[in-house]
């Protein structure tokens, strides 16, 4: 499967890079719905709010947030009320994570990365696998980030592969240096887990 990584790419040339997929899958969609699924964290939201003034046809497109903090829609801390307040007013359809969710087939998977290699809320020692029988979990980091110190809903590995494509926006030579170690199978982090099992193509923007 294609792996592609973009160095130096600005917050408007990857939603430019999002805005052609969405595009796509819109048109092979026909009259129906796509959905995509994104990341939270301080990186999305600019590129975000670039991506809500392209000319998309927003009514048929399903946004859900990969991972959320189980706090209210209008804590700051949470994904899906930052999400609903950027993307909901264009007209897309804003799905929180909720217990019983049962997530669609994504044409494109968005993921950030931590220093830790995790993914979405799928922290190492959560011991997230690629068989896991769920689509959904609810766990509590360890250790808690004291920026966000609540549980979390997150997709499973699972549910994130099931998808036509996957990005990342990676930023730092630190994080660049563990996923790309993580794409070589070099170490056992979320990240290597959901690589190892990928069936689609992979862009990168570092």
């Amino acid at each position: 499967m294609a792996i592609e990584i973009i160095d130096a790419a600005s917050d408007a040339a990857i939603a430019d890079w999002i805005e052609d997929k969405l595009q796509v899958a819109l048109q092979a969609a026909g009259g129906s719905g796509v959905a995509i699924s994104v990341p939270g964290g301080s990186t999305p939201f600019p590129i975000l709010a670039d991506l809500a003034k392209r000319q998309l046809d927003w009514r048929r497109i399903a946004v859900w947030p990969g991972d959320d903090r189980i706090v209210p829609e209008d804590n700051p801390a949470s994904n899906v009320g930052r999400i609903r307040a950027l993307l909901e007013p264009v007209g897309a359809q804003i799905v929180p994570l909720a217990e019983g969710a049962r997530p669609p087939h994504f044409a494109l998977v968005w993921l950030g990365m931590g220093g830790d290699g995790h993914i979405a809320s799928l922290f190492p020692n959560t011991d997230p696998q690629a068989d896991d029988p769920r689509d959904l979990v609810r766990l509590t980091p360890d250790p808690l980030p004291p920026e966000a110190p609540y549980d979390r809903f997150s997709l499973t590995i699972p549910a994130l592969l099931a998808c036509d494509a996957l990005m990342f926006v990676i930023r730092g030579a630190d994080k660049r240096a563990l996923f790309e170690a993580a794409l070589l199978g070099a170490n056992d982090l979320p990240v290597a887990r959901l690589l190892g099992a990928r069936r689609q193509p992979v862009t990168c923007f570092a």
